[in-house]
């Protein structure tokens, strides 16, 4: 069942993704060759908590930290370790869900580790710009498959994979709802967008081909071929008329996303 909020909703799931952002325009400041993941898990844990939020990855269904955090081949869930070191050259990808008075916001992005290479910046900038696309879709009326389309035609015309396996999702008061929003699709298929809906949309753009598998330790998905994978995300409010609003980015800027 797709929850449809109303103003008084949307401004508290509005104060949670604030906080959201600001807790990772600061953590994405803390990522240097030479940390451990667990270290940034650490700093997330400590910023959420000081915003008056929860870490709601902790504990979900069984997962054992704040954050995620995937370095090149992983595509997401990665779990922090005080083992894993950041390396020069590396990508990583952080993921975080936190609630604020009971509302939640969720969104990811990756980073380099130092300097990387000009392919692995290319993967950065063309996944962030897959979730632009997908964004600028999200329009009432539209359906869910042309956000997909969107993600997929962009991803696939720069020669990379879509991961199936994973999707975005709807959310509110629980970290996933209805809708399920893949990143590959037809356009005018799937659920039809509403006013008030909120949706999170996360593409997942692997340098390769889009097979993937999960390790043994329950969570951390990785790319078949191991080649580097990427993640942006946010969290979207459908708006009754008009551009969708990034509830994760405020203050974000649609010309020449477009």
């Amino acid at each position: 069942m797709i929850i449809i909020k109303n103003p008084d909703q949307l401004a508290k799931m509005r104060s949670a993704g604030h906080l959201l952002y600001d807790v990772l325009q600061k953590v994405r400041e803390e990522i240097a060759p030479g940390m451990t993941t667990m270290d940034l898990n650490r700093i997330t844990d400590g910023l959420i908590r000081k915003g008056g939020g929860i870490p709601t990855e902790l504990n979900y269904m069984g997962y054992p930290a704040s954050i995620c955090a995937s370095i090149d081949d992983e595509v997401v869930h990665g779990i922090p370790s005080s083992h894993v070191v950041l390396k020069e050259g590396s990508i990583i990808s952080i993921d975080v869900t936190l609630a604020l008075h009971g509302w939640q916001a969720d969104s990811a992005f990756t980073a380099p580790v130092g300097q990387i290479s000009p392919e692995k910046e290319k993967l950065i900038r063309v996944t962030e710009e897959c979730f632009w696309k997908g964004a600028a879709m999200a329009l009432s009326g539209n359906r869910i498959g042309d956000i997909s389309s969107a993600v997929q035609s962009h991803a696939e015309a720069n020669g990379y994979g879509v991961v199936r396996d994973l999707t975005g999702h709807g959310i509110g008061q629980d970290m996933h709802e209805d809708p399920s929003v893949p990143n590959f699709g037809l356009p005018g298929h799937g659920a039809k967008l509403r006013g008030g809906m909120t949706i999170c949309i996360e593409p997942m753009i692997a340098m390769g081909r889009w097979n993937v598998h999960q390790l043994s330790d329950g969570w951390t998905i990785v790319t078949n071929d191991h080649k580097p994978a990427a993640h942006y995300e946010h969290t979207v409010a459908v708006t009754p008329g008009g551009l969708p609003e990034l509830l994760t980015f405020p203050g974000a800027v649609w010309e020449g996303k477009l």
